[in-house]
């Protein structure tokens, strides 16, 4: 019997959102117990989260979350109430080169630990009493929206006069038009299946694109903060006319912990930032932040904007509506676009020996060497 007075199951915890969420959860709740599940694949890294590994409310345990009977005997022995799932393939890149790894991670993963969920749940006296399965989803599942003012502008201030009027509801018919996420479709599919034909109290949330510290460097911002400091090429699909809305990923893990604890059994919930870019400017404002910082002339770095041929299937714009969670739950992003990127700069920075770590490699072979023949 667990001493604490909850025992929480986060996976893809040593992950850029799951890292940022296990810190929130083990400082905030030190009466809560936080297992961290994760298989430490590429984009996974224990240094993201050397300042709580040593906290008597942490555990970490290196697993497969497709490994069903290995989810089950970890719910059993640590007595788990509630889970937080973030484990995913997420990098839509990778999902058009092999669409299999992701269909196996993103459906079958989610279903192993729905199962293992139910399974155990079910075998209490109590039920599903006092239970959370929460899913986190992606914006992307919606698909995509229109453009209808293209020109934009660097800096909107109003993004629905910039970028378009309409915005994904939690209403919005599933769209997805990537294998990426058409996996984190079916998987949402799977968890709302469960609570309506076995009664599971599972939640679901989609979010736009987050930002910020522990980000692994394939994805734009920290691949172009990287580049800018090394003047390598920074390579923008088309144009770079595709609108993407951006949420600071503690601002983000801040919501995670209000709809945990606070959102309605067998609801949706969207995050987002209300804070639309075109990804064209994004790269300018990267530009000219990191130069600053690097005491480069200003916009000294312009002249490695390279473009290169679109990503197949790219949607065009993606607008996350998240005024129903700022009206039932009372969140709302704590950070302008402007300080959130500011910090972002600097953290990477600042953290150059963390940047040459993950792009080495170095970390997943001290990795594979740690958990040999365990």
């Amino acid at each position: 019997m667990s001493n604490y007075k909850r025992n929480i199951m986060i996976t893809g915890g040593a992950g850029f959102i799951g890292s940022h969420v296990v810190r929130l959860f083990v400082n905030t709740y030190p009466d809560y117990h936080i297992i961290n599940l994760d298989k430490l694949t590429y984009a996974g890294n224990l240094a993201n989260l050397r300042d709580v590994e040593d906290k008597p409310n942490y555990t970490f345990v290196k697993v497969d979350i497709c490994d069903y009977d290995a989810m089950l005997t970890l719910m059993r022995q640590h007595s788990i109430d509630g889970i937080i799932h973030l484990a995913a393939e997420s990098h839509v890149d990778r999902s058009i080169k092999d669409p299999f790894t992701f269909a196996r991670t993103n459906v079958m993963g989610t279903l192993s630990l729905l199962q293992a969920a139910k399974v155990y749940w079910e075998s209490l006296p109590e039920g599903y009493d006092g239970k959370r399965f929460y899913h986190i989803s992606t914006d992307e599942v919606y698909g995509a929206l229109e453009l209808t003012h293209p020109e934009g502008v660097a800096s909107p201030i109003s993004a629905h006069e910039v970028y378009g009027d309409s915005f994904f509801t939690e209403d919005t018919k599933y769209a997805p038009h990537s294998p990426y996420s058409a996996s984190k479709a079916s998987s949402d599919h799977f968890v709302r299946a469960f609570h309506d034909t076995y009664g599971m109290p599972t939640i679901v949330t989609n979010c736009s694109n987050n930002y910020g510290p522990y980000q692994f460097p394939e994805k734009l911002i920290p691949l172009f903060i990287n580049n800018i400091r090394h003047r390598r090429p920074l390579p923008v699909y088309g144009k770079g006319e595709n609108v993407r809305d951006w949420l600071y990923v503690e601002d983000h893990a801040r919501a995670i912990d209000t709809i945990f604890h606070h959102g309605k059994t067998a609801d949706t919930y969207n995050i987002g930032g209300f804070n639309e870019w075109k990804n064209i400017d994004i790269v300018k404002v990267l530009i000219k932040t990191t130069d600053r910082l690097l005491g480069n002339p200003e916009g000294s770095s312009s002249d490695l904007i390279t473009y290169v041929t679109d990503r197949k299937g790219h949607d065009l714009r993606y607008a996350i509506d998240s005024s129903k969670l700022k009206r039932e739950l009372g969140w709302q992003p704590s950070l302008q676009f402007e300080e959130g990127i500011e910090r972002t700069v600097r953290w990477y920075l600042d953290n150059q020996a963390w940047m040459d770590n993950v792009t080495s490699g170095d970390y997943m072979r001290y990795y594979e060497e740690m958990y040999r023949g365990r």
